[in-house]
């Protein structure tokens, strides 16, 4: 990656991670790294998911029962947990794109004025 990709690479914001987090487990089981090459890809290589932040909040979302983690075997043949979205999460990833969807039509509204 060139130093002018890494630069407009953009920092997600936590509550904004839980989101895309939620949605990416929506499409079935993963584990931690798998997770944040989904978020990554699917973003063009624009959102960057770094380890530091990316375990907290998986904690975070177990502790709040909106993900569910189990062992298995990763696609390299190691041990690894893999997350699942629970009906509570799937309840909340509701809730939570659209408060995202009001808050970004919001910021549109501030950057765009008629």
């Amino acid at each position: 990656m060139s130093t002018k990709e890494q630069k407009e690479r953009i920092e997600l914001l936590q509550g904004t991670l839980d989101l895309l987090i939620l949605r990416t487990v929506m499409l079935g089981p993963a584990h931690g790294h798998a997770i944040a090459k989904a978020i990554e890809f699917n973003s063009a290589d624009v959102l960057q998911v770094e380890q530091g932040s990316l375990y907290p909040a998986l904690h975070r979302l177990i502790k709040r029962r909106w993900i569910s983690v189990e062992e298995g075997t990763s696609e390299n043949n190691r041990r690894a947990k893999f997350y699942r979205l629970t009906a509570k999460g799937r309840k909340q990833l509701e809730v939570e794109t659209n408060k995202w969807n009001k808050l970004a039509g919001a910021i549109a509204r501030i950057l765009r004025p008629a």
